[in-house]
């Protein structure tokens, strides 16, 4: 035996490793699953770094909400005082008149005018007018009148000061918290969409003056929260509200393919493939269902869109923006096709849940490309632009599918539409190379 007994057992080469400290040791298969769904989780960064637009967040939440109480019991008062389908449809006339023309103005005066002021006066006149329609509405014999003077002004009001509001979380964070600021956007008007018209249920059945006295309440809040904000100054100098101003926004499209394709991506999943107008016909002769249960098809839809935005906290890392919206475009076009063939109530609400949940997606990067292209100064002319584009695609959409049907069947109109909205989307990333090939991180390549 010599001295060196290292290659003897036990000698120094065999003592066991030390122990590996748990936060050293590799997750496992569902530790890394649940990573990656906590790495899903919403991005609440934007709430945090930016107490005015924490402000305006707060205070558009609880408006929204009100909102939402009066979007039902306006139509349901007009039914109740006049018994026609045809009065309530008129109504919705009203609403979408000054949406197809006003709000390319509205985006004018955005870019002109100091914003948190003019957002200041525009809501508290929309609270008077819902003030008028609690008093109204308390009047032993209510005023038809005064309901449909309500929706257009309502519905102008909010096309005018709508641009601003859409355009301000621009100068209030940074490019790469767009996706996340407008996710946090859609989970407050959705919840107010889903729990807002409950609410309202419960008031019209005791009197359907109190649904517009809490919605009048319900401005005070976005009133404080745009008080408690600094002021907005317009970034253009001595910019004018008139005629040039609104030609120099739309002179501004000229060229710009990417700005261009924000516009046509929506119109195209709009105008083919949405399928609103004929969710009653759908349940009454497709499904044989009771009426009750129309209600829950526009309920799928706000689930979608929320589903999509609470689990957002990834979208701000894609750098494809516009070849993400191409796609999310036909899987809405596929959603809408699988709803067309559904032959049970839970199969059909499950697609469109689908459908909706990649509508959100390509309309949370439409919107972030369109704030990080457009220069500040013509933010507001943009943002109009694209709200008369929300506003007139919907309508087309359903005139589309009405139509249609009458022509051959409901499911044929459903069907089809998807198909073409699919088709759609497929020309328009050949026709627009340049939005296809978008890149977030290099917006001006």
């Amino acid at each position: 035996m010599t001295d060196d007994d290292s290659d003897l057992p036990g000698g120094p080469e065999d003592e066991l490793p030390p122990p590996v400290p748990p936060e050293a040791r590799p997750p496992s298969l569902i530790g890394r699953s649940v990573a990656r769904l906590r790495g899903h989780r919403m991005d609440f960064t934007p709430l945090k770094v930016s107490a005015d637009f924490r402000r305006l967040f707060v205070g558009q939440a609880i408006s929204e909400f009100g909102t939402q109480i009066t979007f039902v019991a306006v139509p349901f008062q007009v039914y109740f005082l006049t018994r026609s389908t045809a009065m309530v449809g008129l109504l919705a006339l009203f609403e979408v008149i000054p949406l197809i023309v006003l709000p390319i103005v509205g985006g004018t005066i955005a870019d002109a005018l100091e914003r948190r002021r003019m957002l200041m006066v525009a809501h508290a006149l929309t609270a008077v007018l819902s003030i008028a329609l609690a008093v109204n509405a308390f009047l032993p014999e209510p005023r038809l009148w005064i309901l449909f003077a309500f929706s257009f002004l309502s519905a102008s009001a909010y096309s005018l000061y709508s641009p601003a509001l859409r355009a301000w979380p621009a100068r209030l964070l940074t490019p790469d918290l767009y996706t996340s600021a407008l996710a946090l956007e859609v989970v407050y008007y959705q919840s107010a969409a889903l729990t807002g018209p409950v609410l309202a249920g419960v008031l019209i059945t005791v009197d359907v003056g109190y649904a517009y006295a809490l919605d009048a309440v319900s401005y005070l809040a976005v009133i404080v929260a745009l008080a408690g904000m600094r002021p907005s100054p317009p970034t253009a100098d001595h910019l004018s509200v008139g005629w040039s101003a609104i030609t120099e926004g739309l002179r501004f499209l000229r060229g710009k393919q990417v700005l261009q394709g924000t516009f046509w991506i929506d119109l195209n999943a709009m105008i083919f493939g949405l399928p609103v107008a004929l969710y009653p016909a759908f349940v009454l002769d497709i499904l044989h269902a009771s009426p009750a249960v129309l209600g829950l098809f526009y309920s799928a839809e706000a689930l979608g869109a929320l589903l999509v935005a609470l689990f957002s906290g990834r979208a701000k890392h894609v750098r494809r923006q516009g070849l993400v919206t191409i796609v999310a475009c036909m899987c809405w076009g596929a959603g809408i096709v699988g709803f067309g063939f559904a032959g049970t109530l839970w199969l059909g609400l499950l697609f469109l849940m689908l459908a909706s949940a990649s509508d959100m997606v390509s309309g949370l990067y439409r919107d972030a490309i369109l704030k990080t292209v457009t220069p500040d100064e013509m933010r507001g002319r943009l943002e109009g632009i694209s709200l008369s584009v929300v506003g007139t695609g919907p309508s087309l959409g359903n005139a589309e599918a009405g139509f249609l049907a009458s022509l051959t069947t409901v499911r044929t109109s459903i069907v089809s539409g998807g198909i073409a909205c699919i088709i759609g989307a497929g020309v328009l990333a050949i026709l627009l190379p340049r939005y296809r090939r978008y890149d977030a991180s290099n917006p001006s390549r």
